[in-house]
């Protein structure tokens, strides 16, 4: 665990590129497994690749919203334009303005950056995707932001193959 916290520390973009990279594409996957019901590779080579890219740089804005988000916070309590409410008043203050301003923003680049690589232009279901910014994403970003901040971007890239179970159990397709 010492290596981990010493990694991330020393490479907080790198390492968060590689968790993303790795674990939402693997949400991404999951799903899909779980929408059509049998373990299968979804993408061709390039198409995941691409897909690894796209992950890796959320990873990176995540990461910045990260930092920026805890930083606003504390410099409203600081200039007592928000109440401190401790550890947990804390995480859910980041939580819920980073989701809900943030939040927004990255649910439609995310999709973009997929119909770019998907070369479609799907919209649809946008509405859940952000519907998924007040019943998934505020609760469990106020757990990660009670973490140590070593472990937050780590959560987070877990947060992301959860909702990928999450999705894909429920748009899983009916089988006759």
């Amino acid at each position: 665990m010492n290596q981990y916290v010493e990694l991330v520390k020393e490479y907080p973009i790198l390492s968060a590129i590689i968790q993303f990279a790795v674990l939402g594409t693997f949400g991404d996957i999951i799903s899909k497994w779980l929408q059509q019901r049998v373990i299968f590779l979804p993408y061709k080579f390039s198409i995941l690749f691409l897909k690894m890219l796209e992950w890796a740089f959320l990873g990176i804005c995540i990461k910045y919203a990260f930092i920026g988000f805890q930083g606003f916070v504390e410099s409203l309590i600081s200039h007592k334009l928000l109440p401190n409410l401790g550890l947990f008043g804390s995480a859910f203050s980041v939580s819920v303005l980073m989701n809900l301003q943030f939040g927004l923003l990255l649910v439609i680049l995310h999709r973009f950056l997929d119909n770019l690589i998907s070369r479609e232009n799907n919209w649809k279901n946008i509405d859940k995707g952000m519907f998924s910014l007040v019943w998934f994403w505020i609760p469990a970003h106020t757990i990660t932001f009670m973490l140590d901040k070593p472990f937050q971007i780590g959560l987070a890239a877990v947060w992301s193959v959860i909702l990928g179970i999450i999705l894909g159990y429920y748009n899983r397709e009916i089988k006759s």
